[in-house]
């Protein structure tokens, strides 16, 4: 799957300001993530396995970013 702007429905957090300094992610349809820069959209987003995403969420949850 080729991942152009339009083909993956992107979101951001609600805690984002007005402006576009934000990270936004997709759901890709096999459960993995892509993360890219709202200031740059028409660039190619970085992905996460559905593993990977799984592990950072956790890690979030775990408090080891703190």
């Amino acid at each position: 799957m080729e991942l152009t702007p339009s083909a993956l429905a992107y979101r951001k957090s609600s805690f984002s300001g007005p402006n576009d300094n934000c990270v936004e992610v997709a759901e890709l349809p096999d459960g993995g993530r892509a993360v890219r820069n709202s200031k740059r959209p028409h660039e190619a987003p970085v992905t996460y396995t559905k593993n990977e995403w799984d592990a950072f969420v956790l890690g979030v949850k775990a408090g080891e970013f703190d």
